[in-house]
């Protein structure tokens, strides 16, 4: 089996080994979406067990809908049904079960995940609306035995639109279609809201096996304590990872900043993405087995330092006066590996590795996360500094190369100052050094001209030593090549 290569950009990181796809090998939705009950001549709905996209536990959530609107008859509003699903799945308005616009957010976390609850809401219901018109299940079971699908599901308070209320309650209404109308909503509610930490939450393999109880409701604990700390309080990147393992992996105690399950591995998103548009917190699915471990085991992804404040540091040292220097040092290198090493038996520690020309530079994987999720940007506005009034004094700026950075051991800081290191515009070399550097106030350019520049003086806190990771002299030709360009286009 060959490695798995993940290409970001002209670059690639390579590591563990490649899983094919893992959905559509064990029983999906179809027939036995429905099953006879002990009581006579009725039937219960459930998923079977397998290994699910999201759209097809949405493909087996249908039967339901197609049983309340034969079970109602001419009664049926079928478009009614679909529009509640759509309020419920959003995230403001009378019906919505996860009320995110109403919250005033300033933190990274929170903000990417109530945009990314809108973005699966919207296609959880497109996906509804578009199962509901293929009458699948009515096709496949019959009216019959849509007609007497009958079970019971708990309230569990989901807001009804009032004509949706008239249509269950009123006369052709009654507990079974109200029941089924309920399971229908709070199911697609907990795969919305377990979804929401996957960046490419369509792609995620979901393997529904032994479960005690009915379809998602395994995740319902999990589920009340996540929304519970992300309605009240910032997200932290820990509660995010545990929840997301609560899915895939509940059998997993330990909590790191990343896990293996049996059909792949989850890991920030960040590593996957160029940095100028990369999350800070949502977490991705990649189709590789890290660890060569037993074929079922669950590993959980540590850090290197589980309290970076009592990690090892460096001082950064004595940098030159020229801009630039050693920019092109790393710059041509165009791929990096993880090695993973067990430090239990469901714990891991991996190693980003940056091969230069006379020399393997080790960083722990981890770090780099936590160095992304905490740096600055210049002249953003979303990240206050600390000090209560500006400096007027120009910074006298050290300049560094990346590589005798990299070799130092531990965390790497500085009493003081401005420092700027020059990374040959490479974001492997980018993201070494975001976790090389003691994660406290980083910032990372985007072009590194003479604005931006500017604009870094008033990034970050206002007080101790201050880190610009500069794209260096071929970032700049490059942008500066593509400006003139453009330029002549426009004559």
């Amino acid at each position: 089996m060959s490695s798995y290569r993940l290409d970001v950009g002209e670059q690639g990181i390579v590591w563990g080994t490649r899983l094919e796809a893992a959905t559509g090998q064990n029983a999906g939705p179809g027939g036995e979406t429905v099953k006879p009950s002990a009581d006579n001549g009725l039937w219960e709905w459930d998923i079977p067990n397998g290994v699910y996209t999201a759209r097809e536990i949405v493909k087996a959530l249908s039967v339901l809908l197609e049983a309340i609107a034969v079970q109602l008859g001419e009664s049926a509003n079928r478009e009614a049904l679909l529009a509640n699903i759509e309020n419920t799945l959003a995230i403001a308005g009378r019906e919505t079960a996860l009320p995110l616009a109403a919250l005033e957010l300033s933190d990274y976390g929170r903000l990417e995940l109530s945009e990314q609850a809108g973005r699966i809401g919207e296609t959880l219901s497109q996906w509804a609306r578009a199962f509901d018109g293929e009458a699948r299940g009515l096709r496949e079971l019959g009216d019959e035995v849509l007609g007497r699908l009958v079970f019971r599901s708990r309230c569990d308070n989901h807001l009804w639109t009032h004509e949706v209320t008239d249509m269950l309650t009123g006369p052709a209404g009654g507990p079974s279609v109200m029941q089924l109308f309920n399971e229908y909503l709070h199911e697609i509610v907990l795969l919305r809201d377990a979804l929401l930490p996957f960046e490419n939450w369509q792609e995620v393999p979901l393997a529904l096996t032994a479960r005690p109880s009915r379809g998602l409701r395994y995740t319902e604990q999990a589920h009340t304590a996540f929304l519970s700390q992300l309605l009240a309080r910032p997200l932290d990147h820990k509660s995010l990872v545990r929840y997301a393992a609560s899915l895939l992996a509940p059998e997993l105690a330990a909590v790191g900043y990343g896990f293996q399950y049996r059909y792949g591995t989850i890991l920030p998103a960040s590593l996957g993405t160029e940095l100028a548009e990369a999350p800070r917190y949502l977490l991705r699915w990649y189709p590789v087995r890290t660890i060569a471990s037993g074929e079922g085991d669950a590993i959980a992804f540590a850090y290197e330092y589980p309290d970076y404040y009592q990690a090892t540091r460096s001082k950064l040292g004595v940098g030159s006066e020229e801009s630039g220097g050693g920019a092109a040092e790393l710059g041509g290198i165009a791929e990096a590996s993880l090695q993973a090493n067990l430090i239990s038996d469901d714990q891991a520690v991996i190693t980003f590795q940056l091969p230069a020309a006379t020399d393997i530079y080790n960083v722990d994987l981890g770090q780099i996360f936590r160095g992304h999720r905490f740096h600055y940007r210049a002249g953003s506005a979303d990240k206050k500094p600390i000090s209560p009034s500006p400096t007027h004094e120009e910074p006298v700026i050290a300049h560094h190369a990346a590589g005798p950075i990299l070799s130092l051991s531990g965390l790497v800081t500085d009493d003081a100052g401005t420092h700027e290191i020059a990374t040959g515009g490479n974001e492997l070399v980018t993201r070494a050094l975001l976790g090389k550097l003691y994660p406290e106030n980083v910032i990372l350019l985007e072009r590194g001209d003479a604005e931006e520049l500017e604009a870094a003086k008033n990034a970050g806190k206002r007080f101790g030593a201050k880190f610009l990771l500069h794209p260096g002299q071929d970032q700049a030709r490059r942008s500066s090549s593509a400006e003139a360009s453009a330029g002549k286009l426009s004559i």
